[in-house]
């Protein structure tokens, strides 16, 4: 498994420094890099997951696409991916709308 930081002792699930369960989702903490050569999700950078995407940190468009490819990645509707800090900052911090940390986790490993 190339995300987890720890075990959970009650579910045995792996854990992660990024991800952090909330009532109604999950906060997860991304370090973006926009204009890459291809949109991917990565590994763990410290306690965010490194995230590029290649379009431009341009009037939103590198946030509009790391939106889309969290949704796509973990087969959400758009409308359950926000942003809620970061908007002009490399490191953002995305609520993920009726997830748990478990589901997070295994739509990433995809």
């Amino acid at each position: 498994m190339p995300y987890p930081a720890s075990i959970r002792a009650e579910t045995g699930m792996p854990t992660a420094c990024y991800l952090r369960a909330i009532e109604g989702g999950v906060l997860l903490t991304v370090r973006l890099q926009p204009r890459a050569g291809r949109n991917e999700i990565g590994a763990p950078h410290g306690d965010a997951l490194r995230v590029r995407v290649t379009a431009p940190p341009h009037r939103g468009a590198a946030n509009e696409a790391l939106l889309r490819l969290l949704a796509y990645t973990l087969q959400c509707a758009p409308s359950r991916v926000q942003l809620v800090r970061g908007a002009a900052a490399s490191q953002k911090r995305i609520l993920l709308h009726g997830f748990t940390e478990e589901e997070v986790l295994r739509g990433l490993e995809t």
